[in-house]
């Protein structure tokens, strides 16, 4: 972005020196003759500074981008019209952006909206950059103020899901259902269902924030997750895995029928037209292998 407080850009005039009027000042450059004077903008008031805008976007218009005249006289537009960003930044906020980062956002914005200008269709300039401003902060809000990236529809979703519940709140006196929701925007119940879900990314909360008020060391994080101890056989099954498929075709059979639809070795004796006992010796020889084999050195 081009900055007009800090470095200065080659052929242009330092605020410095434009308050001097020495060399450095707009008359020396070649093409800005006849420029009024061009007081500190901290000082110009609303009123001079639209007539000001209005001398220098004449001048811009018959300069030839990327000449010294050309950076001053756009520099000093920006200048000049600084206040235009900070009233959007006080109108919208900062949501937990530093105020200097959201003023350096809405700049570019009116940056944009400088080399956008044209004079000759005789509109105010603060008509065009007040939107170009806004929709800028508004952008970078939008990309870097969600706790979770979402796709840009859900995020624009999210704010009408919030202006529609603000209406559907007002007139129902309580808060709306996804059927309500869904009739009041024109969208399917799962749309709705979708930006509800969308919108909890929007901010995130710390796993030590506490979870009770009245017993502040009670956290988010002693309430969700627990020790999985099954965790610990996943070494244990995955070592299984190749002496099960090693066994005879009727002793995994059995193990599968037991084990895994917790069959009766009654029922299981009939399956295979043996006797209980004997579907028990099975079990109990082939167990003792496949611990023999799993606790043996490697």
């Amino acid at each position: 972005m081009a900055s007009t407080t800090g470095s200065n850009p080659v052929g242009t005039i330092t605020r410095a020196e434009r308050h001097t009027g020495g060399q450095g000042s707009a008359t020396a450059l070649p093409g800005l003759e006849g420029l009024p004077p061009l007081p500190d903008p901290a000082s110009v008031t609303a009123a001079d500074a639209r007539a000001l805008s209005k001398v220098l976007f004449a001048r811009l218009d018959t300069l030839e981008e990327g000449t010294p005249q050309h950076s001053y006289v756009r520099n000093t537009l920006v200048e000049l019209n600084l206040a235009l960003v900070r009233f959007a930044v006080g109108r919208m906020g900062v949501r937990g952006e530093t105020y200097e980062d959201v003023v350096q956002v809405g700049t570019i914005g009116l940056i944009k909206a400088i080399n956008r200008f044209e004079p000759q269709r005789g509109v105010e300039f603060p008509t065009l950059a007040m939107p170009t401003i806004i929709g800028e902060i508004k952008r970078y809000f939008r990309d870097t103020t969600w706790a979770v990236h979402v796709p840009r529809r859900l995020q624009e979703l999210r704010l009408e899901l919030n202006k529609a519940t603000a209406r559907l709140e007002q007139s129902n006196g309580r808060r709306p259902t996804v059927a309500e929701l869904a009739a009041e925007l024109g969208l399917e119940e799962s749309d709705v269902i979708e930006g509800l879900v969308a919108a909890n990314g929007y901010t995130a909360s710390s796993l030590d924030y506490p979870n009770d008020t009245e017993s502040p060391e009670d956290s988010l994080a002693d309430h969700i997750g627990f020790e999985d101890r099954a965790l610990e056989k996943v070494d244990d099954l995955h070592a299984l895995k190749p002496l099960l498929a090693a066994l005879p075709d009727r002793d995994r059979r059995i193990l599968a029928l037991r084990y895994g639809t917790d069959m009766t070795q009654s029922a299981i004796g009939r399956e295979f037209g043996i006797s209980q006992m004997h579907v028990s010796r099975i079990l109990a020889r082939t167990l003792q292998g496949l611990r023999t084999k799993l606790t043996a050195p490697r």
